[in-house]
This record gives C-alpha cells, structure tokens and sequence, in this order.
C-alpha cells in the first residue's frame, strides 16, 4: 500500500469530538508493562469491564440468533438495558473525569489540548469516557508531540499495547459517530433542498 493510501485510510479513521477525558504520567515500571491499566475508580473499571463484555458475547448473540430468534430478541433488550445503565454510570463518572473536550481521535492515538506541556515520549495513562454510548476506556499513550498553541498546548499521541477489544470497541465508536454526522449532514441537505 503506498504511503497516500495510508495517509487517506488513516484521515479516515480519525474525528473530531467532544469527549471527557483525563490523563495520567505513568511510571517507568507502568509503562514498560504491557498488563491492562486499571483505574483508581471502581465506577470506571465495572464501565470498562461491562462494554468489553458486550463485545466478547457479540458472536455469541449472532449464533444464538441463528437458531433461535425469541431467545436473540430477548438478549438484545436485556443488551439494551445493560447499554441504558452503563449511559447512568457514564454520566456519574463525567464529574470525576472532567467535562467534554475537544479532541482528534483515531484508532491510532488522540490529540487534545493540555494547559502544560507533555515531554515528547512520556507515557501517559488516557482514561476517556465517549458518550453517547458510555464506552470507557484507559489506554496507554506516548507523546508524540507537543506544541504551544494559545494558552495551552496541542499534544499528541499514539496509542500503545492496546488489546484487539479495545482496539475494536475504539474503531466501532469511531464508525458510529462517523455515520451519525453523514446522517445529519444529509438531514441538513435534505432541508435545505426539499
């Protein structure tokens, strides 16, 4: 693949959004481990277990449904309202990790605005909580570059040692608000050319 088709793939993947999040310096130990990260929050880490979860039963929910249809129609509202409680417990944590920012996001990594600078290289801890769909996730990070940008700095980084779900749950997300706002933007045409 040539570097213009990965430079298209990755704009691709990447958005802009508002999302809370909230980062951490990790310690040399910490990030020379490759074991999941774990938060101090209980609240964080039962969000974080619930949305994986949901993700390891999807091909099982696909193989019930192929053979019994009642029974995948009942685990699909009882999938509902576990995602209704996890949107509580996203809203409970919001306060905890900070109001909604704006961000670029991608499979890859996140930029966002810091009010100190990041050392290029430091690992961080990122805990991001992505609404609507309450999906929490604490990923490592490296600092890729940091640049002085109005009061701030524009930081970016690149996810590391991120595990196949998360990895997927990210991607899902990302696809998601991506068809949200072609849809509102043929809404929005739609109205304007009736």
């Amino acid at each position: 693949m040539s570097t213009l088709d990965e430079e298209e793939r990755r704009e691709y993947y990447r958005i802009a959004d508002m999302i809370a999040l909230q980062i951490k310096h990790l310690s040399v130990p910490e990030a020379a481990s490759k074991d999941v990260l774990l938060d101090d929050s209980p609240l964080f880490n039962l969000l974080s277990e619930l949305h994986l979860s949901e993700f390891e039963a999807q091909h099982l929910l696909r193989q019930i449904s192929e053979k019994d249809r009642n029974l995948a129609a009942f685990l699909k509202v009882q999938n509902k309202r576990l995602d209704l409680l996890s949107q509580v417990m996203a809203r409970g944590l919001l306060s905890e990790v900070g109001a909604p920012q704006p961000v670029i996001i991608s499979e890859g990594g996140i930029d966002f605005q810091h009010a100190t600078p990041l050392a290029p290289g430091a690992h961080l801890a990122v805990k991001l909580v992505l609404m609507p769909q309450a999906l929490g996730l604490l990923l490592r990070a490296r600092v890729t570059h940091c640049d002085p940008k109005g009061d701030g700095f524009d930081v970016g980084t690149e996810f590391e040692s991120m595990t196949d779900a998360q990895r997927q749950l990210l991607a899902r997300y990302i696809l998601q608000k991506q068809a949200q706002e072609r849809r509102l933007a043929r809404e929005q045409s739609d109205a304007q050319h009736p």
